[in-house]
């Protein structure tokens, strides 16, 4: 293989010496115009052979080296055998669309999509068939449109026809006109579509449109308009076009190579990457920003982010995941730009780069995901608690406590009937039963308010601290600065906290005045109650405090003590309160 790509260079150069001959002998055209043209045959012969060499299985190379000998090639229209005109008129026009095909194919090597499978389709039968009219009806007794010389009679002609022929010229610019308007478009809208990874790959494709669409111009000015200082700007602005897009169509097509190449530096970077830094490091390596790593949990049979909450796979188009495998075992996936499956090779060697990383990184999931799952059940079980509360003080409200009521107001009014008939001993049960009755009552009323005060539910957390305040025997300060409502979990938490300090305050403190402060701040809840007593206080495991230690980090927050001897003691819970 090696053989045959040295061959094909050695016939590319003298073929190209060839057709610097033949353009100044024949067409007469300056050095500078002639050596452009065969510079632009060379560059896309080299930069071809050296893709195919680099890249053997993809086609960019081989559709590049075709487009370089053709336009070469094409140059042996211009001598005066009849046999080379005839042969190289028919076919010259050929490297159009090589050079189109190769942009459309790039970097895959395949042409994708059915519209540009019909366009590159439509342009290979135009200029093998239009070209092959011309001839049909040429008889070299006048200049061809595009040459601008006389040139031999076609061997194919059958009819001498020199309307027919111009006719036939000028149909052939305008069909070639519209099919590279086409293809501008068709650039045009993928680098619109395209992603911006995708959008950086597609520069040889907007390079591509530029050469094409000066070409056509190009032509189309030579042909109907003949404008001399038109021509040269023209012609040598598509000659840079030409001569940058083969240039253009190597660097990405190694870009992936160069690519591979650094995934040596990944490998080193992954030894001192944290584990929560190594999707960008994967990103980086990879090219793409938007790059999603998710780590498969056989256990729960869901894949999680390094947070540990839970991803779905996309199943749109404009995202690709490729899972990562380690020993047959899943332990991960890459959620990537679909211009990434043009280089499985890259991602395969990023992927088995960072296999001992990402297996690290999937069990940090998976604990994450666990302290996530626990925290959740926690909160899941404050929230029952506290539904649970609410029912029970409603059939303590509802129920026994609404009974007992009604049977103090019977007894009293048997009281009143019997009292009509002096009936003192009666009389003096009576009124004990009742006094009962109201004891009883009030300590449902106190046990229903302990288990959950129907104030908070009505008139929120200021509504129900300013009833505990009242209550407490000692004077209670209140700043409550909370402004609205908030979950009903977080209310019940942060009222049980302050029943719970006020209580010791009023046990163990010796205490005369009590402040509670409450304020929404960065989205938490800050509650504050402090005191001026004796100090000294300490959350004991098994104690109020303790508990509702675990019932406030259950909702995400923290409770802290800070109290010394003879200074007073002050609680403070932070509780996460977004809606």
């Amino acid at each position: 293989m090696r053989a045959f790509r040295l061959a094909l260079a050695a016939g590319g150069l003298a073929l190209g010496a060839v057709a610097y001959r033949i353009q100044i002998d024949h067409v007469h055209s300056p050095w500078q115009r002639a050596a452009a043209t065969v510079a632009i045959g060379w560059v896309f012969l080299g930069t071809g052979l050296f893709a195919w060499a680099r890249r053997p299985g993809n086609r960019v190379g081989f559709l590049m080296i075709a487009a370089g000998y053709a336009l070469l090639l094409r140059q042996l229209r211009y001598r005066d055998e009849a046999i080379l005109f005839t042969v190289f008129f028919a076919i010259g026009d050929l490297w159009y669309v090589l050079v189109g095909h190769a942009a459309l194919a790039y970097p895959s090597g395949h042409v994708r999509g059915r519209t540009e499978h019909a366009l590159v389709r439509v342009g290979y039968a135009a200029v093998l068939i239009l070209p092959l009219a011309v001839l049909l009806f040429y008889n070299g007794s006048r200049p061809l449109l595009f040459f601008h010389l006389n040139a031999p009679k076609s061997l194919l002609l059958v009819d001498a026809d020199d309307h027919v022929v111009t006719v036939l010229q000028k149909t052939l610019i305008a069909v070639y006109a519209v099919i590279g308007a086409a293809f501008i478009a068709l650039v045009a809208r993928k680098l619109v579509l395209a992603t911006p990874r995708a959008r950086r790959m597609l520069l040889p494709l907007t390079i591509a449109a530029v050469a094409i669409a000066l070409r056509a111009l190009f032509e189309c000015v030579r042909t109907f308009f003949s404008t001399s200082v038109a021509n040269d700007y023209l012609f040598w602005w598509q000659i840079v076009a030409l001569l940058t897009l083969p240039i253009a169509l190597l660097a990405g097509l190694l870009r992936a190579r160069l690519a591979r190449a650094s995934v040596g530096d990944l490998v080193v970077s992954l030894e001192r990457t944290p584990t929560y830094a190594l999707r960008d490091a994967l990103a980086r390596t990879l090219g793409d920003e938007t790059l999603q790593l998710a780590f498969w949990l056989p256990e729960r049979g869901v894949y999680v982010d390094a947070d540990g909450r839970r991803v779905d796979l996309p199943a749109t188009r404009d995202r690709t995941v490729t899972p990562l495998e380690h020993d047959g075992r899943r332990i991960a996936a890459l959620i990537h730009d679909p211009s990434l499956e043009d280089e499985p090779q890259l991602v395969d060697a990023a992927g088995a780069a960072a296999r001992l990383a990402l297996e690290n990184a999937r069990l940090n999931a998976e604990v994450t995901a666990q302290l996530t799952a626990v925290k959740e059940s926690r909160a899941r079980i404050v929230a029952a608690g506290d539904r649970e509360r609410r029912r029970i003080e409603r059939d303590i409200h509802d129920g026994a406590q609404q009974r007992l009521v009604a049977l103090a107001l019977e007894l009293r009014g048997a009281q009143r009937r019997l009292g009509l008939r002096e009936d003192e001993g009666a009389g003096a049960v009576l009124t004990a039963a009742v006094s009962e009755l109201q004891i009883a009552v009030e300590e449902l009323r106190e046990l229903a308010r302990g288990v959950h005060p129907t104030i908070l539910s009505e008139a929120g957390l200021g509504g129900a601290l300013e009833a505990l305040a009242d209550r407490t025997p000692l004077v209670v300060a209140i700043d409550d600065a909370t402004r609205g409502r908030m979950p009903p979990e977080v209310e019940a938490t942060a009222y049980f906290v302050a029943c719970e300090a006020l209580a010791n305050v009023v046990k163990h403190a010796r205490a005369t005045r009590a402040t509670i402060g409450a304020e929404r701040r960065n989205g938490l809840l800050v509650l504050g109650i402090s005191d001026d007593g004796v100090g000294g206080a300490r959350p004991i495991e098994g104690s109020g405090l303790h508990g509702l230690a675990d019932r406030v980090e259950a909702l995400g927050g923290q409770l802290t003590i800070e109290t010394a001897a003879g200074g007073g003691t002050q609680v403070r819970a932070e509780i996460p309160c977004a809606s």
